[in-house]
């Protein structure tokens, strides 16, 4: 019998996602793949956006949820004839609930290869109370 660890964020954030595919809470059109993952003191996004520039991309941190807005534009149909199309093209937005209250004027975000990377620090309370 094999054990594992069990992982209640991860099981949080995939009943979020399928919530939102029901409800219709996220826009319409592709889904870039994203992975979240918690260190001790930060959240980190990545989400796989290859084609999309910075000024195509919005972060947006409000009441504990980080949603990450884009668009793809699609070739212009009339220069091109497909042979195929696999890439998903048009709006996105993806909406992730962070259980932590987070530092929302530290968030940094970096677009490398295709690749966006979202880093969002915990708010760690470090007021000290001195006992008298």
């Amino acid at each position: 019998m094999a054990f594992t660890r069990w992982d209640p964020l991860q099981d949080l954030l995939a009943l979020h996602e399928r919530i939102n595919r029901l409800t219709g809470s996220d826009e319409a059109g592709w889904m870039p793949p994203v992975d979240l993952f918690e260190a001790p003191d930060r959240y980190v996004v990545t989400a796989e956006v290859s084609g999309l520039s910075r000024e195509d991309l919005q972060i947006h941190i409000q009441d504990g949820k980080l949603t990450l807005k884009g668009e793809r534009q699609p070739h212009d149909p009339q220069s091109v004839r497909f042979e195929r199309v696999e890439r998903g093209h048009g709006r996105f937005a993806r909406t992730f609930l962070l259980p932590q209250p987070v530092d929302a004027s530290a968030i940094t975000a970096d677009l490398e290869n295709g690749v966006l990377k979202i880093d969002v620090p915990k708010l760690i309370d470090r007021r000290r109370i001195d006992v008298e």
